[in-house]
């Protein structure tokens, strides 16, 4: 009997009919795994690892062991075998059975090629398995990344124009699943629009956009005001091959503003010394290429060269030339090696980009003008969304400089700091009532001060919901009211309204670190503590002073994969590790030094003596019931 393993979609094993084949769930998922692995094989250890993350490892491997003895005993039910277990490893017969993702980079015809990516990829990879693992998560992701560069490649090697509909079928949905994974990619973005203007269809990308916004626009409805529909939806437009290259912004009397760039030559953080010499050139290749732009100045690479040497003297440089913007690039890696670029705003040292690029030799000789014009229109685009985001701001002057001054005090989570910080944000509402990003931080310090006194009061976050509407109301192309409403929608529990939120917010501001550390917390509660790890290590690439609510993020990503030892590590940075007093007693809790745990235990019951362990779980969402019930268990195990 032939047997497929189908991982798109659902994960499920099928005889050749299509019928369904009962099997251990933990059991298709090695069989998936190892299907990636060099020689089909892993030992043990690794494949506890993979099913059941990096818990207990005498727990993992009796979890592996009863596994492993259901798995034979379905296999000798179906007379196959396709998993072989040894003492130490785990191995796979590829010859017993075929896979729906092991054939996809197909030979041949790039139109057959992408039919059958695109008709597999419509689908998400392995749907709704039920493996919580750290491991299992980054694989998962890496498949899908694979997957994605497989569907990219075929897109771009089909010749356009075709002529069956069912041909120009498959590039709308293919390129609707590209756009999806790389909506900033400029040579996608340009294969896009040949495809869609070709049919005159570009109203499709703006369609895919308003669908993402859409659960967004239902949740604002619930509290518009007078009942309004269709106010807060982000107004989506075709995106243009000259977009962040041809538009000029305007400063605030009406006049063109031309932002000042400075490209400092790379750091060389790596082992290799000989990528210094590449990574330079490069960088003169960029610089060279940004001088054919009209929406900024560059400054010459010569200049650039000699300040970037004279670190005392780059901030005076800076000013006598009028540079708003700074490029700083580093070198980093040891196996492999990669260029790290990061755009600065100079006037308030804000990081507004940043990117990672493979120098291997290999990737270089191929990928050198495709890095150069993506670093420098991702460049210019970031550039172009900031300085119209400053000239709202600057057309604001009072609102602006109390919204200011209330933002410092939103940088250390106190009560009295959340206090003062909405006062400030009173102000610059009285000044300018429409104020957006007041508005949006107003709802921050209500959702925070429901956080910091941990009593379950629903006005507060009632409060931080209206403010964040408002806010979008006012401006909804900024990111921070829909991050705000997202936070809000949370903390009430409503977890698919607030991923929506958080990801229109990302996607208006893809490299904008609070949004992506919200985003993160969300994903925390949302019990996708993998994922959430990786968005928070970005924000903290992005911000790395960091402030503590990215801390506390992470620690409370690490307890639920069970790292409380990385917990506690991040907790020990934060400038004022008592927030995090529950989280860390708990980790010491679990790690059983309940000597520490008792101490922070006091240490709450004297901050809220009336602090109950269910009472506030019940108050704080959790996705999923084990989520909970694991930091009930640390909870519980410290003395509460």
């Amino acid at each position: 009997m032939a047997f497929i393993v189908e991982t798109f979609g659902r994960l499920r094993l099928a005889d050749a009919e299509g019928n369904d084949i009962a099997f251990p769930e933990k059991g298709l998922l090695l069989i998936a795994y190892l299907l990636t692995l060099d020689k089909n094989a892993a030992h043990r250890t690794m494949a506890a690892d993979f099913l059941w993350g990096n818990e207990d490892k005498a727990v993992s491997l009796s979890n592996l062991r009863k596994t492993i003895s259901r798995i034979k005993a379905r296999q000798d039910q179906l007379g196959a075998q396709f998993l072989i277990f040894t003492d130490t490893a785990v191995s796979l017969d590829p010859a017993s059975l075929t896979a729906d993702f092991t054939d996809l980079p197909l030979p041949g015809d790039a139109m057959p090629r992408l039919a059958k990516l695109t008709k597999a990829m419509s689908h998400p990879f392995l749907g709704q398995v039920n493996c919580q693992s750290g491991v299992f998560e980054t694989w998962q992701k890496d498949q899908i990344y694979r997957h994605s560069g497989l569907l990219q490649d075929a897109l771009k090697a089909v010749s356009l124009p075709v002529e069956s509909t069912e041909d120009w079928e498959i590039l709308r949905k293919a390129g609707l699943l590209v756009f999806r994974d790389e909506p900033k990619d400029s040579d996608i973005l340009r294969l896009l629009l040949e495809i869609f203007d070709a049919q005159e269809e570009v109203d499709y990308i703006r369609d895919y956009i308003e669908r993402r916004k859409s659960s967004i626009s239902r949740g604002l409805e619930a509290v518009a005001p007078n009942g309004a529909n269709g106010q807060h939806k982000v107004e989506a437009r075709p995106a243009t091959a000259n977009d962040g290259i041809d538009a000029l912004p305007l400063n605030k009397i009406g006049r063109p503003a031309i932002p000042r760039l400075v490209l400092l030559p790379p750091r060389n953080l790596s082992s290799n010394p000989q990528s210094i010499l590449i990574a330079a050139s490069l960088i003169e290749d960029i610089t060279i290429g940004f001088c054919a732009f009209n929406s900024l100045q560059v400054i010459a690479p010569h200049s650039a060269v000699q300040i970037g040497h004279q670190n005392e003297d780059q901030s005076a440089f800076f000013e006598r030339h009028s540079v708003n913007y700074v490029l700083d690039t580093q070198i980093t890696g040891f196996d492999e090696v990669k260029l790290f670029a990061q755009l600065i705003f100079f006037d308030d040292n804000q990081i507004v980009w940043a990117e990672r690029f493979s120098l291997s030799q290999a990737d270089l000789l191929r990928d050198r003008r495709v890095i150069s014009r993506r670093v420098a229109l991702s460049v210019s685009s970031e550039i172009e969304r900031h300085e119209a985001t400053r000239s709202y701001l600057e057309l604001n002057p009072a609102a602006y400089h109390q919204y200011l001054v209330g933002k410092q005090y939103l940088g250390r989570l106190t009560l009295p700091n959340l206090r003062r910080a909405r006062k400030e944000m009173r102000a610059a509402l009285k000044a300018t009532p429409d104020f957006a990003p007041a508005l949006s931080s107003t709802a921050r310090t209500y959702s925070k001060e429901w956080l910091l006194t941990a009593r379950g009061d629903m006005e507060l976050l009632k409060s931080a919901e209206e403010f964040a509407t408002k806010s979008i109301e006012a401006r909804n192309d900024l990111a921070d009211g829909y991050r705000e409403f997202g936070v809000a929608k949370l903390l009430q529990g409503a977890f698919d309204e607030s991923a929506e939120a958080m990801e229109v917010a990302e996607t208006l501001s893809p490299h904008y670190a609070d949004v992506i550390a919200d985003h993160a917390d969300t994903l925390v509660h949302c019990s996708r503590p993998g994922m959430a790890l990786q968005k928070i290590e970005r924000a903290i690439e992005l911000n790395p002073l960091s402030p503590d609510p990215y801390l506390w993020t992470a620690a409370g990503a690490n307890y639920a994969l069970g790292e409380f030892s990385a917990s506690l590590d991040y907790i020990s940075q934060m400038s004022d590790p008592s927030l995090a007093d529950r989280l860390a007693a708990a980790s010491w809790a679990m790690l059983g030094n309940k000597d520490k745990a008792r101490v922070l235990v006091r240490r709450v019951r004297e901050a809220n003596p009336n602090f109950d362990v269910d009472k506030w779980l019940s108050a704080v969402p959790s996705k999923e019931q084990w989520h909970k019930d694991l930091y009930r268990e640390g909870l519980k195990k410290a003395g509460f």
